[in-house]
């Protein structure tokens, strides 16, 4: 079977759940897949395309008198079997991290250890903030636990993110006592 962009593979699974526009995609993607996957807003639409120049999709156009017609997009047999086919291949590689943080550190011997402490410090609020935001993701999604099977794997994804947040926090709390031991 033809290989596909990650790109393409992840609209073929957002189109297995409600979402069937390109408006319902993106909010989709904004709301969940963000956090671990990023799409642009400049891709959706070309992906939808090839989608359904490849037979991996059909696409109805809805309109009433209130408002401008609306492409919904439904995944057909062949995108059902290529989507099965890619999530059955096994992992190619682990993901290698871009964090400007560790790069900084990496040389952080060439500025002053309170430049550095702050950059920890602001490092470690944000990652405090991204766990409170999964955290109300997970309550969201728990309060509507009968909406569907996907919710365990929603929530499979989600609890990979807080537990790599909060190991990046217990590494923030141990950076900062060490950058705080040698001031004194």
């Amino acid at each position: 079977m033809k290989p596909y962009n990650h790109t393409t593979y992840a609209i073929l699974g957002i189109l297995t759940t409600d979402c069937r526009s390109g408006y319902a995609i993106k909010q989709m993607i904004d709301q969940s897949l963000n956090h671990f996957w990023k799409i642009s807003y400049g891709q959706i639409y070309p992906t939808l395309k090839l989608i359904v120049d490849e037979g991996l999709a059909n696409v109805r156009s809805t309109a009433d008198d209130s408002r401008p017609a609306k492409n919904e997009y439904e995944l057909t047999a062949k995108g059902h079997e290529v989507l099965k086919n890619w999530l059955e291949e096994p992992i190619e590689q682990i993901p290698v991290e871009r964090n400007e943080l560790l790069l900084k550190l990496f040389f952080g011997r060439h500025q002053s250890n309170e430049k550095t402490l702050f950059q920890v410090e602001e490092y470690k609020r944000k990652l405090e903030t991204r766990y409170a935001t999964y955290t109300a993701i997970e309550e969201g999604i728990t309060k509507h636990k009968e909406k569907g099977a996907d919710t365990k794997y929603w929530l499979f994804t989600l609890d990979y993110g807080k537990r790599v947040t909060e190991a990046g926090i217990e590494w923030c709390n141990s950076t900062l006592e060490q950058l705080m031991d040698e001031e004194e």
